[in-house]
């Protein structure tokens, strides 16, 4: 009997083709089918292709997340189907990953993939790339995991994977947390997996949440322009155990009393977001004001789960974010 994936492809360096001398690419432009035949699949696995997108990465925003989330969710009514695999641009994959892994409950694997090189390009990675993420999604013993990213022949968590290269091969990485495992020779092969998983609820349309990057020095003016522009959630990257700039504080402040909840998360590889220190702009300062702790959450998926929390209007208390 044959084992059946779904694969969802919306553009991205891993469906994009040369379109000029000079080797600028268009992303998209060969379609899911043309990819899944050039992996040279065994004939156990029997791959449908849903085209959703044929867009670059950063073309894909919350609206276009939660229709891949309804794609998947839609192929997952068949009990047949062994899992999902969606392909993606490299530069917001990550992100798309995590709101997967937020809003898709089912024990199944989503399989998020994308690629460094083109199809056409000298050592590209797209063959291995989709064809591992295919075995990925059959093999039961990564199921329950949730969504996760499988790239150079590892498997990841959706929640602490990030891009760290811009162009390597090994473009993928999980700083302080390590890769759940590995496909070797088509056999998957587990060494760990999340203890927690959350899923959520999305009944509507995702609110805009920004990110506000600090530095030495910075003055209070950008979250004061954000929240009076509309901004429904901000999410400051800060230093260290979550230090802000003194000259910062007090817009902070007018934010959370305004009703705007304000994340604090640590723009450090490892480590938390914690009251250590007690002075103007400290994390412990900060949380008497009403700003929430984000923990160990990078700037970017406490973004995606703040808009989700928002969207489901869910309380956002004190405990948010250390799931």
């Amino acid at each position: 009997m044959k084992k059946k994936v779904s694969l969802i492809t919306t553009g991205g360096t891993i469906a994009s083709k040369a379109i000029s001398d000079d080797g600028l690419l268009k992303s998209g432009a060969i379609s899911g089918k043309d990819l899944a035949e050039l992996c040279q699949l065994p004939a156990e696995i029997e791959v449908k292709v849903i085209d959703v997108y044929q867009l670059p990465s950063m073309h894909i925003g919350f609206d276009e997340m939660n229709i891949v989330k309804e794609a998947i969710l839609k192929e997952m009514e068949d009990p047949e189907v062994e899992g999902v695999v969606v392909t993606h641009g490299t530069d917001t994959l990550e992100e798309t990953s995590y709101f997967l892994d937020l809003t898709v409950g089912d024990e199944r694997t989503v399989v998020v993939t994308g690629s460094q090189r083109a199809p056409e390009a000298v050592g590209t990675d797209v063959y291995s790339n989709l064809r591992n993420s295919i075995y990925v999604a059959v093999d039961p013993v990564i199921k329950g995991v949730g969504t996760v990213v499988v790239f150079n022949e590892r498997i990841y968590s959706a929640k602490y994977v990030k891009k760290v290269h811009a162009s390597n091969l090994q473009g993928f990485d999980s700083f302080g947390h390590g890769y759940l495992g590995i496909i070797d020779n088509d056999k998957v092969r587990i060494y760990q997996k999340p203890v927690l998983r959350e899923v959520h609820r999305v009944p509507g349309g995702m609110p805009r949440v920004d990110i506000v990057k600090c530095y030495s020095g910075q003055e209070g003016s950008i979250v004061d322009m954000l929240a009076e522009s509309g901004s429904k959630g901000i999410v400051l990257e800060a230093a260290g155990r979550g230090q802000i700039s003194p000259h910062m504080v007090e817009a902070v402040e007018r934010a959370v009393k305004s009703g705007i909840p304000v994340v604090l998360t640590t723009s450090a590889e490892e480590g938390n977001a914690y009251p250590a220190y007690s002075y103007p702009g400290s994390a412990h300062d900060l949380l008497t004001r009403g700003v929430i702790l984000g923990s160990d959450y990078d700037s970017k998926k406490a973004r995606i789960k703040l808009a989700i929390l928002l969207s489901g209007n869910e309380e956002i208390d004190k405990e948010a974010f250390e799931i």
